[in-house]
């Protein structure tokens, strides 16, 4: 009877353990961190208007689907400022913000 009750306890925690991974699984898989980047022509052709607009720097993100416009593209300066540039459908910028160590300055 011993056996059998220890047999079950080692279950039940076998089970608890393997449920609680699969939750961390799915927590993790579900993270803020599914940023699309742009890619192909379309990479190319945001990343010159980032820089057009910025007028110096080098891109060092990108997303597509933004939740302040279609395209994003991070453009970090020579000074080491980093700017987000907004851009619709067309690479039309729509804004950019500057990330500076205090506050965000809303650039246009």
């Amino acid at each position: 009877m011993r056996r059998t009750k220890r047999i079950a306890i080692a279950a039940a925690v076998t089970v608890a353990a393997l449920t609680t991974a699969g939750v961390a699984a799915v927590s993790a898989s579900t993270s803020d961190d599914t940023d699309t980047p742009i890619t192909g022509t379309d990479l190319q052709t945001a990343s010159d208007a980032a820089l057009d607009s910025t007028g110096q720097g080098r891109v060092t993100g990108t997303e597509i689907g933004d939740e302040e416009s279609y395209y994003e593209v991070e453009v970090t300066l020579d000074d080491g400022t980093e700017v987000d540039v907004q851009l619709d459908a067309q690479f039309q910028v729509v804004g950019t913000e500057a990330d500076t160590a205090d506050t965000d300055a809303d650039q246009g």
